[in-house]
Formats: C-alpha cells, sequence, structure tokens
C-alpha cells in the first residue's frame, strides 16, 4: 500500500503543479519516484480535465485529506483481465445461498460515500471531501460508474471507477456483509467482458486482488495497452437496466447472458 503522508511528504524531488498549470504539466511516468514507490508529482486541482489526461496516462491522485493532492503511477502495475476474476468454491457457495442483486449507477453518492468510511484504512479514509465532490462530478458527466450489491433494498457492498475507452479504472470498494463486494467486481467483469474490454485497473498489487484473478503488470506495458484502448477517449453508458440476481451471477457463465 501507499506509504504514510508523514513519509511522502517529506520527499522534494516530485514535479509541484498548480492548478493553473493545464493537464500535461504532469511528468511523464517513467519520472515517478521508486522511494515512495510511483509517486510522480504533487499539488493541482481535481479538475474533469486533469483526471481524464491522468487516467488515461496511468496516473491517479492519492492523499490524505489536509494533505497536497498527490499522483501516483506505481511499477508494476495491479490490473485483471475481465474474463479472469476467479470465483473460488467457497465464493461459489456463498452466491447459490444469496439473495443479494447487483445494480448498476442507482446511487454513486452512496456508494462512495460507503468506501470513504473508516473500514477503508485504519489511518482513516484517502476519499476526502474534494475527491468525492471530483468523482461525482465525473459521474454526473457519464465517466465515472457505481456497481451495487443490495439486499432487500439495503446497500451491503460495491465499489465505483472510471470507464474510459476500453479500461475500467478502479478506485474502491466495500462490503457490510460477507463477498458482497466480490459480486460487485464479478459481475462489472461479466459486463466489462461482454462489451469488449481489455481490464480492469486494479492500481497496487495487493495479495486480496491476486485472489481473485489480478496480475502485476509492467508500467510500460500498462502505459502502451492504455494508449491504444483509451483511444478515443469516450465514456462507457451500456450498463444493464434490470437488478441481476447473484445467484443468476453464479449460474451465468456467458457474459452476454447480462446484457
Amino acid at each position: 500500500q501507499p506509504v504514510p503522508a508523514e513519509r511522502r511528504l517529506n520527499n522534494t524531488r516530485v514535479a509541484w503543479l498548480t492548478p493553473e498549470d493545464p493537464p500535461q504539466a504532469l511528468p511523464p511516468v517513467h519520472a515517478a519516484l521508486k522511494e515512495p514507490e510511483g509517486l510522480l508529482a504533487a499539488g493541482g486541482d481535481l479538475s474533469e480535465r486533469r483526471l481524464l489526461y491522468a487516467y488515461r496516462h496511468g496516473i491517479f491522485p492519492w492523499y490524505d485529506d489536509g494533505q497536497p493532492i498527490l499522483w501516483w503511477s506505481p511499477d508494476p502495475r495491479c490490473v485483471l483481465r475481465p474474463s479472469g476474476f476467479h470465483v473460488a468454491r467457497r465464493l461459489r457457495r456463498s452466491m447459490a445461498k444469496s439473495a443479494a442483486r447487483v445494480v448498476f449507477n442507482e446511487d454513486f453518492p452512496a456508494v462512495i460515500r460507503a468506501c470513504a468510511g473508516p473500514r477503508r484504512s485504519q489511518q482513516g479514509t484517502w476519499i476526502t471531501t474534494d475527491m468525492t465532490t471530483a468523482y461525482e462530478a465525473l459521474h454526473a458527466s457519464g465517466w465515472a460508474h457505481s456497481i451495487e450489491v443490495r439486499e432487500g433494498g439495503r446497500l451491503v457492498g460495491g465499489m465505483y471507477g472510471l470507464a474510459i475507452g476500453r479500461i475500467f479504472f478502479g478506485e474502491s470498494m466495500f462490503s457490510v456483509e460477507e463477498n458482497a463486494s466480490k459480486y460487485a467486481m464479478l459481475a462489472l467483469c461479466r459486463v466489462l467482458e461482454a462489451h469488449g474490454f481489455e481490464l480492469i485497473d486494479c492500481q497496487v498489487v495487493s495479495e486480496h486482488l491476486l485472489s481473485l484473478g489480478a496480475a502485476a503488470m509492467p508500467r510500460d506495458e500498462f502505459s502502451a495497452l492504455l494508449a491504444a484502448a483509451c483511444n478515443p477517449q469516450k465514456p462507457f453508458a451500456i450498463w444493464p437496466t434490470d437488478p441481476i440476481s447473484v445467484a443468476r451471477l453464479r449460474e451465468s457463465g456467458s457474459p452476454a447472458a447480462l446484457q
């Protein structure tokens, strides 16, 4: 995981941006530091133009409340192919008994606020008020999306991220019921696979993500893939309009069945 703020901000070798700097002022990703791993720049703002430019170039913001915006591009990158989600036997058994349903983009604000809850990090949340506002604006303009897991109408898990071209950039997930975020990820994978997406960016490698089928990809390879798959830069809008039962998700081997 990225290092604590007190270690990050002592480093003065990163580029410092102002809100007036254009998005192109973000340095090339090969300029990112080795220690802390992937730190590329500080400052700027969270405008739609800057965020879209950053994601298309393999850069994302991550910082603590009260600190400057910090921009990251770790090497390697954690990625998940939509067809590669690993459904373990235990998860399959859980899905068979679940009454949950998955929906898309019904309540983006509720999802991002749940992801910002204290369970996200023992040191507090990195999803600041400014981050929440910025991603809600991206949702309103069609770039950011939520995948929501509900039981009896109650939000029990989910995730959010950005879809640009044929790449989904995952940002955060949460669960208040066991496996709920995994249900969201599997539903997302099935939909993206049906529509020819290349991969889901999971940002930083973790044992949990690797257990779900993610893998480490060298940054150079990741950047080259983004250059092709995010071009043209366009949002994705073909999400299922009806709820998908988790039991149906378990039984559906064909991603086309969820369209």
